[in-house]
């Protein structure tokens, strides 16, 4: 049995690094221009006017919710892009014919995918920090939970990638799905706020429970308690790696 193909993982890794490389500067600009955008609007002209949120000032408390969205949307572009390209050109052939193992494939591409969407989030922190003060009560969690939000929907983008026919396909989950979830999901108010049966139909929503925990990092409260946030991410990681491994098993929308 052949051992862990590290070669072939670090040139997959470092193709795709070499193409968010290549827009460095627009990667880097619109993060922190939207952040800046956010917090003039919501911070600026909407938190003088609210009062505190659990304890926490408004323009404080959508930072989480702010980096999170940020991440989510740029986790499943750069994957599905990623794992897309090569079936649009035919060079994914090429792939399943080296010795490369779907495993390593996958790390490859995902964790190229989610280093940028970790950097991401890591640079909206830094700019809301020049506009709000940003305490963070659980550091080590809080990078944690951002490194594993980013692989789990760079996985679902890879899945994603792999389904999509067209761009168009491309850019319906985003822009479609995961956005409205993540405005409907506490990105910008506790569900808390909410009036029955409203407050319980978010909690159907699968975001409500990553931005929940992720506020519960930084500020030590959110809508549900941490447990229950990290059971919801566990299960969302072992869903998705049970689809990519369902995925290369049978080689469906690879193969054919």
């Amino acid at each position: 049995m052949r051992g862990f193909n590290r070669h072939g993982v670090w040139a997959i890794y470092r193709f795709e690094m070499a193409r968010a490389l290549r827009t460095i500067w627009q990667s880097l600009v619109t993060p922190v221009v939207t952040t800046a955008l956010y917090f003039v609007v919501f911070g600026g002209a909407i938190g003088s006017r609210m009062q505190e949120l659990d304890g926490v000032s408004y323009g404080s408390f959508i930072v989480p919710g702010l980096i999170l969205m940020g991440t989510l949307q740029l986790s499943i572009s750069n994957a599905s892009i990623g794992i897309y390209f090569p079936k649009f050109t035919g060079t994914v052939y090429e792939l399943l014919s080296a010795p490369v193992s779907a495993m390593e494939m996958v790390i490859g591409f995902v964790g190229a995918a989610a280093t940028k969407s970790v950097a991401l989030g890591l640079i909206t922190l830094v700019t809301a920090m020049l506009f709000v003060e940003v305490p963070i009560a659980h550091p080590v969690l809080m990078f944690a939970m951002l490194v594993l939000t980013s692989i789990a929907f760079c996985l679902a983008g890879f899945i994603i990638g792999i389904w999509a026919k067209g761009f168009e396909q491309l850019s319906f989950v985003p822009s479609l799905i995961i956005t409205p979830l993540t405005f409907l999901g506490g990105a910008f108010y506790t569900i808390n706020m909410l009036p029955e049966p409203w407050r319980t139909v978010s909690l159907f929503n699968p975001v409500v429970y990553l931005i929940s925990g992720f506020r519960w990092s930084f500020f030590g409260v959110g809508d549900v308690s941490i447990e229950v946030s990290l059971i919801a991410l566990a299960a969302f990681l072992a869903v998705c790696l049970l689809a990519i491994g369902w995925i290369f098993r049978t080689g469906w929308r690879l193969k054919n």
